[in-house]
């Protein structure tokens, strides 16, 4: 299912965690809770993804996007995270100069909720975006972590 031009729900319910480990992280289309979830990704993609896709002429790869209650337990996410209702994604990025300027550029030309600079030990940079449907609930609330 396409949610945008350059995004589709396979994409955000993707997860090599959940593969491994042998849960089931689809959405069900018809289920009234998962309708809620889909039109949370899409508000999500059209407000934030497509136009950071637009601005950068690049693919936006979506590393973590929706996630079910087992696989948000099995990957350490908080119990009242975003992932969960289809109001966040991480997006990789290719490079942390890259990554600052998207992370830039949401800041100055998007209605967000949290948009997080996120690396871990390792190295690994991503950034967690949020988005809430209502944007007059989005707080614009951007904030830098490190995750050990």
């Amino acid at each position: 299912m396409k949610l945008t031009q350059h995004f589709s729900l396979a994409e955000f319910v993707r997860s090599a965690t959940a593969q491994k480990l042998g849960i089931d992280n689809s959405l069900n289309t018809s289920d009234k809770a998962d309708q809620t979830i889909v039109r949370n990704l899409k508000a999500l993609s059209e407000n934030i993804l497509e136009p950071l896709r637009e601005y950068t002429c690049q693919p936006i790869v979506i590393s973590s996007g929706y996630r079910c209650p087992a696989l948000n337990k099995a990957v350490g996410g908080s119990k009242t995270s975003q992932h969960l209702t289809g109001e966040a994604c991480d997006i990789h990025i290719p490079s942390i100069k890259q990554g600052r300027i998207w992370l830039e550029w949401i800041m100055d030309n998007a209605s967000f909720d949290q948009l997080i600079w996120e690396h871990n030990k390792g190295g690994t940079y991503w950034i967690h975006v949020s988005y809430k449907a209502d944007p007059t609930k989005n707080r614009q609330q951007v904030i830098r972590m490190r995750k050990d």
